[in-house]
């Protein structure tokens, strides 16, 4: 694709990694309560189980809708993530509007169905209530080299959400050198996407720094090019402060505090929430504290 030449990537699997333990050394630092809170209120609270019911959904909304009453110095998180069945459920019972509401669409999480399909359901769930809609490449295709298939359904699923937020997951851990990673964060990006996201954390590796550091790059030579502003959603695999940490140091070092907010920075989770929470209380209390509030 023309536009890709217009992206120069040239660092190896082992400069990234170098890289990062670099960052790594000093990210001990952003280990304490103010940041933890911050990074609570970038979570996308998840749950894209085959067991998930209606029932099971409204007792996670009530949870949130008290969040706030509960832990009053708290932020809330930064959105709900369902299927788009249930995105429904999340509207009817959500009382802070502000709140986003993101469904996962278009053949989560293989993408292997018809262009139509992903986009009418991406369209469905929008009329339904999402604000934000989570879609995956065609990976198969990706790797086959098409591109061009690749971003054209991209394209074709922006043009069908309208105004909706669109997040655009690489499956980054199954592309298979950085030079893939940046191909793909480019070619999302350039098609419409208002997130690139890491996985759907349903295959191994899930999220990575080694990816989410080359995506940062990718987001911001974008920036340069564009002066758009593009977020980032690692996900998978991240379930304790300390980890979440280390993605936080990173988008810091590379994009800068700018990205620190939720209106480019999620991370997608379901452990992740009760393990801040008891991590925090730990810190203020001194001792080791459970939190199971979700």
């Amino acid at each position: 694709m023309e536009f890709l030449k217009n992206y120069k990537f040239n660092l190896s699997s082992d400069d990234i990694k170098n890289r990062i333990e670099k960052i790594q050394a000093v990210s001990k630092k952003y280990y304490q309560t103010e940041v933890l809170k911050n990074i609570f209120g970038l979570i996308d609270l998840t749950t894209l189980n085959s067991t998930d019911t209606i029932g099971k959904v409204e007792k996670m909304v009530e949870k949130v809708n008290k969040f706030t009453t509960v832990f009053s110095d708290m932020p809330n998180v930064a959105a709900i993530c369902v299927y788009p069945s249930l995105v429904e459920t999340v509207k009817n019972n959500l009382i802070d509007k502000n709140l986003g509401i993101a469904s996962v669409a278009a053949g989560f999480p293989s993408s292997q169905t018809f262009l139509e399909i992903k986009t009418l359901e991406s369209k469905l769930a929008v009329q339904k209530g999402a604000t934000e809609v989570d879609i995956v490449i065609s990976i198969g295709t990706f790797l086959s080299g098409d591109y061009q298939t690749v971003f054209n359904e991209i394209k074709a699923v922006k043009k069908a959400i309208g105004n909706a937020h669109l997040k655009v997951i690489l499956e980054s851990g199954i592309l298979e050198n950085p030079q893939k990673i940046w191909d793909a964060s480019i070619i999302a990006m350039e098609a419409g996407a208002d997130f690139i996201k890491t996985s759907t954390g349903k295959m191994q590796p899930a999220a990575t720094l080694e990816a989410v550091y080359v995506m940062c790059l990718a987001i911001n030579e974008f920036h340069k090019d564009s002066n758009k502003k593009i977020g980032l959603k690692p996900s998978g695999g991240i379930s304790t402060g300390n980890q979440a940490i280390a993605y936080y140091a990173v988008v810091n070092e590379i994009l800068g505090s700018d990205w620190l907010k939720p209106e480019f920075f999620r991370i997608g989770a379901s452990s992740l929430a009760n393990n801040l929470l008891s991590e925090i209380a730990a810190l203020d209390s001194g001792s080791e504290v459970e939190v199971s509030y979700f």
